[in-house]
């Protein structure tokens, strides 16, 4: 175990400088002048300019705009937002909690419901529970999350009360609907995912073994099918957590949630491409991690699963 972790993370360094590498060329392509969008419409002073192009290194080529930003990673520092003049990693320290409570949220709610619902459709095919996880994960899927976040604002927030509608002003309470709404759309998979996986292993021969030696009922289901049956399951929570964390960008639009999302759709707006460039690294580090650790579960799910 020890070695294959050693070799994950090895190849994880390779993975996040090309993929920091990519999205420092995009940005850097994307054109636009991120010192004017500074005064918007007024003239910049010439004086101003040329401090702010030497300090960005803005006139020379983006692999040497990279090399300047990596060698900064080396020591820890993320760099400066142009559009706010401030550390990108102040920038991140103060948005990361926020992100953090919305995809909490969204990651309890689609573990909880989503695996319950699988499970209970997946060993009841056919019957109203089966068709009722069926329709309305089908609906959800089919709904985009910018519409179903609206909708939920609108009646869940405005019509009901129920929660507020946005803003942090009411503490942890509001996280919970932008957290819903986040989580909605990967309880819908999970829910499905869980159903197929444990569906198949129901007609598995050493399902059939298991119950031909006598074994209680609730010791088929919560050892041996449930257990093969997460396997998929963790395959896409892994991969889900880092799509949270990114897909945060639309319902922290709409909720006026602070966070990582919704500051990466700003620096985006304004062109500001350290600030994008800091906030995907983050993501990307994201990825790597919850990938190591969901391959590092799939030996305890399964112990046949060896790394040696």
């Amino acid at each position: 175990m020890g070695r294959f972790v050693i070799r994950r993370i090895l190849q994880m360094v390779p993975v996040f400088i090309g993929t920091t590498l990519i999205v420092y060329l995009l940005v850097t392509q994307m054109g636009g002048d991120p010192i004017q969008n500074l005064y918007g419409e007024k003239p910049v002073p010439d004086n101003i300019r040329a401090t702010l192009t030497a300090q960005y290194h803005l006139n020379e080529p983006w692999w040497m705009q990279y090399w300047y930003y990596f060698k900064g990673l080396l020591q820890g520092n993320f760099g400066e937002s142009i559009q706010q003049g401030r550390p990108i990693a102040e920038l991140l320290a103060e948005a990361w909690p926020h992100t953090l409570k919305v995809a909490g949220v969204a990651f309890a709610f689609e573990l909880v419901v989503g695996v319950v619902a699988g499970v209970l459709a997946g060993m009841r095919r056919g019957s109203f529970i089966d068709n009722l996880v069926l329709l309305s994960t089908l609906t959800v899927i089919a709904v985009p999350i910018f519409v179903l976040g609206n909708v939920s604002q609108t009646f869940l927030g405005q019509e009901w009360g129920l929660f507020p509608v946005s803003g942090t002003d009411d503490g942890l309470v509001s996280y919970l609907l932008p957290g819903l709404v986040l989580g909605s759309v990967s309880l819908a998979y999970i829910a499905r995912l869980a159903r197929a996986s444990v569906a198949e292993n129901l007609r598995a021969d050493y399902i059939r073994t298991a119950k031909a030696k006598g074994l209680p009922k609730s010791r088929v289901v919560g050892i041996h099918v449930l257990r093969n049956s997460l396997i998929p399951v963790v395959t896409y929570l892994g991969a889900d957590l880092g799509t949270l964390m990114g897909g945060a960008i639309v319902t922290e639009g709409i909720f006026n949630i602070p966070g990582v999302g919704y500051q990466l759709f700003t620096s985006l707006n304004v062109e500001d491409g350290p600030a994008v460039v800091g906030f995907v690294s983050l993501l990307v580090l994201v990825y790597l991690i919850t990938a190591l650790v969901v391959d590092m579960l799939y030996a305890v799910l399964d112990p046949r699963i060896r790394y040696e």
